[in-house]
């Protein structure tokens, strides 16, 4: 199992200008694999040992969706997409979240995941008010609610589902270990921002996972909670994200094709249901701004932007940055060049490099 290291093979994904030059850069690494978790494309370290953060909210769902709790609560495709999300807390998500706690007979009382303003109120550009706040409102309670109500489906302890041993917790430690391809046992556990324990696995794994969350078969594991899962996301990326948000605008685009999930500290996964592959990106230093533009660069490369996609995520691949007044002062842009996947011992290397230097990539 690979370990985190400030060595580790990072490559300029995303540079940020100012006067004409580059004033900052985002390092990271960009692994594109398909449902075997072969390395097709690349740029930094694919191996990367990273913590999937929210990129792993669709496998903490799974187990629950497999064992027919969709069905035995009978909730909608909306409220299986919130299972999956990292939303804004506006009202139709916070409304959706208390109906799942209701249909398992559980109540807003029971989620552990804390509160925070929502974010709806930042994407707006407003004030959010003063807390108290809902935990309804916290971008994971569809999640907690998924939990809570497996535990209620199976007459588990609601008040220790977080706890790593709870039999909810070891349900999602094997939907992720089955996914990724990392043993339960090399799985690096840490405890997430919502409280919940989450996983570290290699760039690649993470990859991995989302291409066969993407694809269209039945999983011979899973059933068709896989599939259920990636086509509620497609089918209400606004329940997986909100208004304004990447991961809306990165599902939209894709038109049904594309399987989007964030994460903190500069995480994004995404499946490819047309080519069966799954790509992950990860900005080392944790910063969003240098994500998007690296993920709608990682796309054009890989040929997946049309005329459509390339003008709707225009705005996401170069941003401007402006000062208090509104004079732009530079822009973020992407920096990274994928190329080829490993290599067999032996074969001529094919592709572009990997690494470069003051030149940017991607976006025009």
């Amino acid at each position: 199992m690979p370990t985190p290291s400030a060595a580790s093979r990072h490559v300029a994904l995303a540079e940020v200008t100012r006067g004409g030059i580059v004033e900052s850069l985002h390092a990271g690494s960009v692994a594109v694999v398909d449902r075997d978790g072969n390395v097709l494309r690349a740029a930094g370290d694919p191996d990367h040992l990273t913590f999937t953060r929210s990129a792993l909210k669709p496998l903490q769902a799974l187990p629950f969706v497999a064992a027919g709790g969709v069905e035995r609560f009978g909730l909608s495709s909306s409220q299986v997409a919130l299972l999956c999300a990292s939303h804004s807390g506006e009202p139709r998500h916070a409304e959706a979240a208390a109906d799942i706690l209701a249909r398992a007979g559980c109540t807003p009382a029971d989620l552990q995941c804390g509160t925070h303003a929502p974010r709806f109120y930042d994407t707006r550009g407003e004030v959010p008010p003063p807390p108290p706040y809902s935990p309804l409102q916290h971008n994971c309670s569809g999640k907690h609610s998924g939990m809570l109500a497996f535990c209620a489906q199976c007459q588990w302890p609601k008040a220790s589902y977080l706890e790593f041993e709870h039999p909810v917790q070891q349900a999602i430690r094997q939907s992720v270990a089955t996914f990724t391809g990392v043993s339960t046992e090399a799985l690096v556990a840490g405890i997430d921002g919502c409280s919940a324990p989450n996983y570290a696995v290699p760039l690649s794994a993470l990859a991995r996972a989302f291409a066969r969350l993407a694809s269209a078969a039945i999983d011979p594991d899973y059933g068709n909670a896989p599939r259920m899962l990636a086509d509620a996301m497609v089918a209400h990326p606004g329940m997986v994200s909100g208004e304004g948000r990447s991961d809306l605008a990165l599902m939209q685009a894709g038109r049904g094709d594309w399987v989007a999930k964030i994460g903190a500290e500069g995480v994004q996964a995404i499946g490819i249901r047309s080519r069966g592959i799954g790509i992950a990106v990860k900005v080392a230093d944790g910063q969003s701004r240098g994500l998007m533009p690296s993920v709608v660069a990682v796309l054009d490369q890989l040929g997946l932007l049309d005329d459509a996609a390339r003008e709707a995520l225009g705005p996401w691949g170069r941003r401007p940055l402006r000062n208090y007044r509104g004079t732009q002062t530079g822009e973020i842009r992407p920096a990274v060049l994928l190329g080829p996947g490993v290599t067999p011992p032996g074969a001529p290397p094919s592709g572009p490099e990997r690494t470069r230097t003051g030149t940017t990539a991607g976006g025009g």
